[in-house]
C-alpha cells in the first residue's frame, strides 16, 4: 500500500533529518560530503507523531474526522510531549485535549490569522498517497486535515501541495512534471508562487542553489519549506536515498524537509525504495501500523 510506503518514508526522512541538528557546521560539511551516516538510533519528531495520527483516522473513518483527528493528535501529544512540538502546537494540542474546540484554538493562533507554520504539511504525504485515485479528493481532504491545527489558508496550500505530490508520485507522474503538476492544483498564494519559481529553478540546480531562492525551513513556514522539499522530491523520484541527502544538504528544518520529501518519493518507490541500512538506524513505528494495510 502506497500510503504506508509514505508513512515510512515520511518517517524515515524525519528522524534522519532530525540527526543534524546541533552538530558542528565543520561536522556536517565534511559528513554531507562524504555521505558519512550519523550514528544510530534515529528519532523521529513530532512530524512523524502527527502522520501517525492522521494515517489512524483515516484507516478508521475512511476519510479525514476532523474531531476524530484533534482528539488523536492532542492524545499522542499527551503521552510523549517531547517529539520537537513548535511552540504554537503545545498550546494549541493541550488546549483541545482540556476540552476546548479544535476550531476556536486554532482560529485564535497568531492574533487570529492561524499558524502559517510547516506542521499541515509535513504529516500529509500518506493522505495523498491514501486517495491518489481522487486528486479532488487529495485536495479536499488535505486542506480539511490542515485546518484542526492550522486555520491560515498558506499552511493549507502547503499541505495541499505535498498531499498532490505524494498523489501524483504514487500515480506515477515523472519528477520532470511534478512540480508544475503541483502546482496546477494548489491554491493561490505564496505556495504556489514558490512551487512555480521550484519549476523555474530546474532539476539540474545544486540544493544549495535551489535552497538560496526557494528557502528550506530557516521561517518554519509552509511557504519556506514545502517548494524546496517538493523540488528535493522531483529531483530524485526515483532515489530515496539522494533526496534525502539533497534535503539535509542546505541545512533549515531538516527533520521537516526530509519528512516532506521522504514521503513524497516513497509513494512514488514503494517500501522497496527505502533503503534497508537506514531503517535499522531509525526507531520503528508502531506495531498496530502493519495492520493497517
Amino acid at each position: 500500500m502506497r500510503a504506508l510506503a509514505a508513512l515510512r518514508g515520511l518517517a524515515l526522512g524525519d528522524a534522519f533529518g532530525e540527526t543534524w541538528f546541533g552538530r558542528p557546521a565543520g561536522y556536517v560539511e565534511r559528513a554531507l560530503a562524504h555521505r558519512w551516516l550519523p550514528a544510530g538510533p534515529w528519532f523521529w519528531t513530532d512530524d512523524t507523531a502527527m502522520a501517525l495520527s492522521l494515517v489512524a483516522v483515516l484507516h478508521r473513518h475512511g476519510r479525514v474526522d476532523q474531531d476524530a483527528l484533534a482528539q488523536r493528535f492532542a492524545a499522542a501529544y499527551a503521552v510523549d510531549p517531547h517529539r520537537k512540538y513548535g511552540k504554537s502546537m503545545h498550546e494549541v494540542l493541550s488546549r483541545v485535549r482540556g476540552g476546548e474546540s479544535w476550531s476556536r484554538v486554532a482560529a485564535g493562533q497568531f492574533g487570529g490569522v492561524g499558524s502559517w507554520g510547516n506542521g499541515a504539511a509535513m504529516r500529509v504525504a500518506p493522505l495523498g498517497a491514501w486517495f491518489a485515485a481522487d486528486l479532488e479528493m487529495v485536495v479536499g481532504e488535505a486542506a480539511r486535515s490542515a485546518a484542526v491545527t492550522h486555520a491560515h489558508p498558506e499552511a493549507a496550500a502547503g499541505a495541499v501541495a505535498v498531499a498532490l505530490g505524494a498523489a501524483l508520485s504514487a500515480r506515477g507522474t515523472p519528477g520532470h512534471e511534478l512540480l508544475d503538476a503541483v502546482a496546477e492544483r494548489t491554491p493561490d498564494g505564496e505556495v504556489k508562487r514558490g512551487l512555480r519559481r521550484a519549476a523555474k529553478v530546474g532539476l539540474r540546480a545544486s540544493p544549495v542553489a535551489a535552497a538560496a531562492i526557494l528557502g528550506c525551513g530557516q521561517n518554519l513556514s509552509a511557504m519556506d519549506t514545502v517548494p524546496f522539499a517538493l523540488w528535493c522530491a522531483a529531483r530524485h523520484l526515483d532515489d530515496f536515498v539522494e533526496a534525502l541527502w539533497a534535503a539535509v544538504l542546505p541545512g533549515g528544518d531538516t527533520d521537516t524537509t526530509g519528512a516532506i520529501a521522504g514521503g513524497v518519493v516513497a509513494a512514488a518507490t514503494g517500501s522497496a525504495g527505502l533503503p534497508a541500512l537506514w531503517l535499522a538506524e531509525c526507531e520503528p513505528l508502531p506495531a498496530w501500523v502493519d495492520g493497517v494495510g
